[in-house]
């Protein structure tokens, strides 16, 4: 037998419901061990197929998607036909989901975590394998950041792919520099206001009150409908595009260092994302 491993195949950019912290979003970079006999090319697997047959697998399960623990006392289903309907109450509030079946995915657990993700995707990624393959072993780990990050997650209604999902979301780290030095402070500061936050674009906000902020949109896989605590929202006048939030938080940082050159670096999960500079 030999083994095959492939590091860092794909980020697994998502969203998923936690008891305590809420809705949170997530980027897992997946690494992956595949144990079998050698075929007629000598190998377990061609990593050409690797990549096209396990990374759409994952692509086509959990990523883009809100992960649901559906073990969890804490949470209320219902489906009707394609449309899920769903309400999670967490310890800083009540979410409220509605949308196309397939951009949920309902892990059998009480919570939704690395392990609890690994073990959904085995078995769908082993009908990929084919028979020499034995042993599948996956890791789901999140980037080594040495410095400020934050957890958000959003839904870009205009997209033509899987970001339309209204409660989807990334792991992202942020760097500013103040007249092209570096500011930790400043970094800080933005990740701490973004702590597990739901980036909403005003234009999709159908109804708040003191407590929730309501969103809604009908994107080209369906009708969107999204409620989260207003102490987890933070509302942009744009799309919530990564560049768009780059130019946001460039805006918002100028205000408290006027005058100075000002470069804002916003990733989007891992090892992307858009830079906005001042003028």
């Amino acid at each position: 037998m030999s083994c095959l491993f492939v590091e860092h195949l794909t980020v697994i950019d998502c969203a998923y419901l936690d008891v305590g912290r809420g809705l949170l979003g997530q980027s897992w970079i997946v690494d992956l061990e595949l144990d079998g006999a050698l075929d007629e090319q000598s190998m377990v697997l061609d990593f050409g197929a690797v990549k096209k047959r396990l990374k759409r697998a994952i692509d086509d399960s959990v990523d883009h998607s809100l992960l649901v623990p559906g073990l969890a006392p804490q949470l209320s289903w219902t489906q009707d036909g394609d449309t899920v309907d769903l309400r999670f109450d967490s310890a800083v509030g009540a979410y409220h989901h509605r949308s196309p079946m397939l951009a949920v995915c309902r892990l059998d657990a009480a919570a939704v975590d690395a392990g609890a993700v690994a073990r959904y995707l085995i078995p769908r990624l082993r009908r990929e394998l084919p028979s020499n393959v034995g042993a599948l072993r996956l890791q789901l780990r999140e980037e080594i950041i040495d410095g400020a990050h934050y957890q958000y997650v959003h839904g870009l209604k205009k997209h033509q792919g899987a970001c339309q999902r209204i409660a989807h979301g990334h792991r992202s780290r942020v760097e500013v520099r103040v007249d092209g030095a570096r500011d930790p402070a400043l970094e800080a500061a933005v990740a701490s206001a973004w702590t597990d936050i739901y980036l909403g674009t005003r234009d999709d906000l159908v109804a708040q009150s003191q407590a929730h902020c309501q969103f809604a949109y009908t994107s080209q896989e369906g009708r969107y409908e999204l409620s989260v605590p207003r102490a987890r929202c933070d509302l942009i006048e744009t799309d919530s595009t990564v560049e768009c939030i780059a130019a946001h938080l460039l805006a918002r940082l100028q205000s408290q260092r006027p005058g100075r050159s000002i470069e804002v670096r916003a990733y989007e999960g891992v090892m992307k994302g858009a830079i906005s500079r001042s003028v």
